[in-house]
């Protein structure tokens, strides 16, 4: 494990995360006393979140069918 105080870990990040990256635990402390530990996140899809987000709200969003505009109603529109 490696444990390195804040300022040590504000010039050493780059290191810190590969670190990380390869497994290794590390440990950020404050006046010698661990305080946070960097560790590396497990690689999601992407788009997982926003459909899970979309999942969750099944059947709570509804539609209309009549958000359409005609072409007279665009012409109208377009002409002002």
């Amino acid at each position: 494990m490696t444990t390195v105080n804040v300022g040590q870990a504000k010039t050493e990040l780059s290191k810190l995360i590969a670190l990380a990256l390869a497994g290794e635990d590390v440990e950020i402390a404050r006046d010698g006393v661990p305080v946070v530990r960097l560790v590396a996140l497990e690689p999601t899809k992407p788009g997982a979140r926003f459909l899970a987000a979309w999942g969750s709200s099944a059947g709570q969003i509804r539609i209309g069918d009549d958000f359409e505009f005609t072409d007279a109603e665009l012409d109208e529109m377009l002409d002002s």
